[in-house]
């Protein structure tokens, strides 16, 4: 999947590692001199440019190397955390990333780095093409199908440096897509080494999860809308114009955000402002749930975190329904910063557009403009885990009494054909066969809907505590690894310290045991160094093995 880019860029040079003069006049002129005014975005990135020369040798960084701004953090107390990206002879890194930490007065306080491999590689020019990077991946993606009859299957690579899996190498990364035999579309991303054709890794492309209105799961829902003469759309002008649109069972075809074919988003219309039956036969009934799911997500962002939008900018998403023919699939897509829903087979799956998979989906958006968590390995359980945790507490945060807050991650969208109550259980999570409760070396080599499992149960454990108790009407028993009891600090102390975790210090390649290191941090900028909240991270962490 593509990853929109911060075209602002601090260029290196020489040994000394120089930024442009016109940078530092803009750091040294500043406004963070004034210690009574909290620094702006401007400041901090001015203050991180000044950092970037002053300790480039502990950021690894050398003079074939740049950076550019992915995101910006400016604590209420002044405190700055600047995001980075980086390039080797401007070749994008995978696992480059870093986030340099300011202290209020601009200062340089410490930096959280995806990886310490020094890059350093005898040419950038690749032993294998192009072409052959790209029939690699198209089969990596027919392999992973099971041969099913793929159709207007395209592949696109680019060249990158791999810092990810051991030492730095050149590598393609192709994202491989087409169509299944439904016409509902399939995507992955592969990584060959760029010298010997050999697959480094591969992950799926698209990541799943699965007025007023009459809406399918959460009853009669509050919408903004925009009139237009005497007929309704349903675009909300309060939440950055986000809108919802008839996919018309359509699919599209991108590679790396160059769309071959698009489907539809024909924004949904209604002469009085009151949308739907709650019936799947009226088309806009869906439409609704999509819309009051962004609503409730970007309410949830905005109030509890301060987040404005998906990405921080105050742009809104948009939303597709009706996507593909029976597809049991929900997806949230970087090139369109939009979610996407299929209507469901009816017998697994009804339309994927409950609150909690408009929640998870979404908060891939907010994953992909912060931490990026890589979508494999413990990393990709960790995206998975963030969505599932940060859903989770959207559909809380709506306090809706047609679909009360729960630990269940899909039970509305479930049908007796699924065979399970929910998707995913974040108090047990083996309960679904598949996922793990606790961390183990092999954690890693499971599909990411299953390894997210740990970091779900530590979410559970975290809020609510260990044992058997009855929350909203569900019953939970959560067990931990070392026989530990745990007491919860509750949903809204979990979601500061996530959320804080996750833009402040988790990386693309944070792990398991990076995942306990950024959550303890994140207690401590919080609630302090060995707080009760702080403490209580640490043993729910213990509780599911990662120590």
């Amino acid at each position: 999947m593509s990853r929109t880019r911060n075209t602002r860029a601090s260029r290196l040079a020489t040994a000394g590692v120089a930024v442009t003069t016109a940078t530092l006049l803009a750091a040294a002129l500043s406004p963070a001199a004034h210690a009574d005014a909290r620094p702006t975005r401007a400041t901090a990135i001015a203050n991180a440019a000044q950092a970037l020369v002053q300790h480039a040798t502990t950021l690894g960084l050398t003079s074939a190397e740049g950076t550019s701004v992915r995101d910006v953090i400016v604590d209420k107390n002044g405190t700055q955390h600047v995001r980075y990206d980086r390039t080797y002879h401007r070749l994008p890194v995978l696992g480059g990333d870093f986030v340099v930490h300011l202290k209020s007065d601009g200062a340089y306080r410490s930096a959280d780095r995806a990886t310490r491999s020094r890059i350093s590689l005898a040419s950038i020019v690749p032993d294998v093409s192009a072409p052959k990077a790209a029939d690699l991946a198209v089969n990596a993606l027919r392999a992973a199908n099971l041969g099913d009859a793929l159709k207007q299957v395209q592949a696109k690579p680019q060249l990158v440096v791999d810092a990810l899996h051991g030492s730095p190498k050149l590598a393609w990364r192709t994202n491989a897509v087409g169509k299944d035999s439904l016409g509902n579309p399939v995507a992955r991303t592969v990584l060959t080494d760029a010298r010997t054709g050999a697959q480094i890794d591969a992950w799926d492309s698209i990541e799943t999860a699965t007025g007023d209105g009459k809406s399918l799961y959460s009853g009669t829902v509050p919408l903004e809308t925009t009139q237009s003469g005497s007929a309704y759309s349903l675009t909300d002008p309060t939440r950055g114009n986000t809108y919802t649109g008839d996919a018309a069972n359509k699919t599209d075809l991108c590679i790396f955000g160059i769309c071959i074919s698009r489907a539809p988003s024909t924004v949904f219309t209604d002469a009085d402002n009151h949308w739907g039956t709650g019936a799947t036969a009226d088309r806009s009934s869906a439409a609704v749930d999509a819309q009051y799911g962004t609503n409730e997500t970007w309410d949830y962002y905005k109030n509890v975190h301060g987040r404005n939008g998906i990405a921080g900018d105050g742009k809104g998403s948009y939303n597709r329904v009706h996507y593909g023919s029976s597809y049991n699939n929900a997806f949230w897509d970087d090139s369109c910063f939009c979610m996407t829903y299929g209507d469901g087979d009816g017998t697994t799956f009804g339309p994927l557009v409950a609150l909690d998979v408009a929640g998870h989906e979404m908060t891939h958006g907010v994953t992909s403009k912060t931490a990026a968590l890589t979508y494999s390995g413990e990393s990709g359980g960790l995206n998975e885990a963030t969505s599932d945790i940060l859903g989770t507490l959207v559909e809380w945060y709506a306090n809706n009494s047609s679909d009360p807050g729960d630990y269940l991650i899909g039970e509305k969208i479930v049908r007796s054909g699924f065979g399970k109550a929910a998707l995913r259980f974040m108090d047990q999570p083996s309960k679904d066969g598949s996922s793990a409760d606790y961390w183990s070396s092999s954690v890693g080599n499971l599909d990411v809907h299953y390894s997210s499992g740990v970091a779900n149960h530590f979410a559970y454990l975290l809020a609510e505590g260990s044992g058997a108790k009855t929350i909203n009407g569900v019953s939970y028993n959560s067990p931990t690894y070392n026989g530990s009891t745990v007491t919860g600090i509750g949903r809204d102390k979990l979601g500061a310290i996530w959320y804080r975790a996750l833009t402040v210090y988790m990386t693309s390649s944070t792990n398991y045991a990076g995942a306990r290191t950024a959550t303890l941090n994140a207690a401590k900028d919080l609630y302090g160094n060995g707080s009760t909240e702080y403490n209580a991270v640490a043993a729910a962490w213990s509780a599911v093995n990662v120590n």
